[in-house]
């Protein structure tokens, strides 16, 4: 990116009203705990080829996020934090993890640029793209607390071809459960990468061996998504996931340009 040409469109520059910086990328809502993340990973910034700003969704973690019931407490910490990214100047704003998804309709009425909570948001372009007689395999991480509002929120006509599976609650991810289990968690979270894949990699192949009309993957958990590729290498199927959400996000929100010839 830094050896590109400048780009001519750009002469005359004007403030973006209420923005305070500028050239950013996309903003991503953290959850407030502290837990690695490999490259892919929401949460490590490294492996991106936009800008990433921060912001943490204060008092939100991995346990209330998922697990508590009422959620209606969380509403002020996520919107105050959409709001700070947006003053920051971010194109659009998402969030590290797909249980995000019941704040996706709360978050997207309170700021003006494009917002993707959940990458659970793929989940009816999937289903339209593999038609009818195929389902889509949502692989989450608590199937048992992913609840109606979590999936309505993100378009997804309930009863719809889809299938459910969690791959904590259901399956064995040891790994997983480290980083974001407290009854796992170390004093210092860690994980093994080679580990984690084997395990994760392992779950979704046994799901698609056991449930034939799978037609494609939509990876819940933004702690799956370093190990997209070696699950599409597996499975041999579409895999959506937080990076192919991202991607877009960002092709929209800064249209590439065409360079070539005739």
């Amino acid at each position: 990116m830094s050896h590109q040409a400048r780009d001519p469109g750009i002469d005359q520059i004007f403030a973006r009203p209420g923005k305070v910086c500028y050239g950013m990328g996309l903003g991503i809502m953290l959850l407030d705990d502290v837990y690695p993340g490999f490259p892919g990973d929401l949460r490590n910034a490294s492996a991106w080829g936009f800008p990433i700003q921060y912001e943490i969704a204060s008092g939100v973690n991995c346990k209330n996020l998922v697990r508590e019931a009422d959620k209606t407490p969380h509403i002020e910490p996520i919107v105050r934090a959409a709001k700070s990214l947006e003053r920051m100047g971010v194109r659009a704003i998402s969030a590290e993890c797909g249980y995000f998804a019941w704040f996706q309709e709360i978050v997207a009425n309170e700021v003006k640029i494009p917002v993707f909570m959940s990458s659970l948001l793929q989940v009816p372009f999937a289903q339209l793209l593999i038609g009818a007689k195929q389902s889509v395999a949502l692989i989450v991480a608590m199937k048992n607390h992913l609840t109606e509002r979590h999936l309505t929120n993100v378009g997804i006509t309930l009863n719809s071809n889809y299938m459910i599976f969690g791959h904590q609650d259901e399956y064995n991810c040891a790994q997983f459960d480290q980083l974001w289990q407290d009854y796992a968690r170390q004093d210092i979270p860690t994980c093994l990468y080679t580990e984690a894949e084997r395990e994760f990699v392992g779950i979704c192949s046994d799901i698609v061996k056991k449930n034939p009309l799978i037609g494609a993957l939509v990876l819940e958990c933004s702690g799956a998504q370093p190990f997209a590729r070696a699950v599409q290498r597996a499975v041999d199927l579409p895999v959506f996931s937080w990076g192919t959400l991202l991607d877009y996000a960002w092709s929209i929100v800064n249209h590439r340009d065409y360079y070539g010839h005739v």
